[in-house]
């Protein structure tokens, strides 16, 4: 046992699984599509490819492991990005698989210590920068707007105006009219102490029959 330890690409694996499971941690806590097992197995598997890699001789052309690595992880990372309307989501958990999958090979080829300073990088940004995001967010918000109400003449300029009259900025989209209502949709752009303002106003608005933000 002490000799299955001892061999340099048993340990190799297990600090790829170390490593793995940390970031997986972190994306498992926040209930994100690419969890635990998932960031653990590509770091490993990274990790794995280059001990074969290098076992085989091929780290004389290292630059073709890294590019078949990464092309494989592509193919993973593009399946946890997912479009909603006018949002991307999944992003972030894309650039982390890929980032794991950096972490494994640099195991792979046993540069420790530059494995552990990009570990605690990448926590640093998960963790620590998801609180200056939402500073970010409450002073600068972007929301989708759709208001439905009867129509009248310069019906829409009246709510533009309501929105400018609350600080925000807002661009304006698609627009219907059906029968003897009208809807418009919004981009709206400014701080989320203004967004509320205007959203109870809105509601409050005995003309506005549809209200979607």
């Amino acid at each position: 046992m002490e000799a299955f330890f001892a061999n340099a690409d048993v340990q190799r694996l297990l600090v790829a699984l170390a490593i793995g499971a940390i970031i997986g941690a972190e994306r498992e806590y926040r209930s994100k599509s690419a969890g635990l097992r998932t960031m653990i197995l590509v770091c490993m598997g990274a990790c794995l490819f280059t001990i074969a890699s290098k076992s085989m001789g091929g780290l004389t052309n290292p630059d073709r492991i890294a590019a078949n690595i990464i092309t494989g992880i592509g193919f993973i990372g593009a399946g946890v990005i997912f479009k909603d309307e006018n949002r991307v989501s999944g992003i972030t958990t894309a650039t982390a698989i890929w980032m794991v999958a950096a972490l494994g090979m640099e195991i792979g080829i046993g540069n420790y210590l530059t494995a552990t300073i990009c570990t605690a990088i990448i926590l640093m940004v998960l963790v620590a920068l998801v609180y200056v995001q939402n500073f970010i967010g409450k002073k600068n918000q972007l929301r989708d707007y759709r208001i439905v109400c009867p129509y009248h003449e310069k019906t829409l300029k009246k709510y533009e105006h309501l929105i400018t009259k609350h600080n925000l900025t807002a661009l304006r989209g698609k627009q219907s009219k059906t029968g003897n209502t009208i809807t418009g949709n919004w981009l709206v752009q400014g701080p989320i102490k203004c967004h509320e303002r205007l959203i109870e106003e809105l509601l409050k608005d005995p003309d506005v029959t549809e209200f979607d933000f």
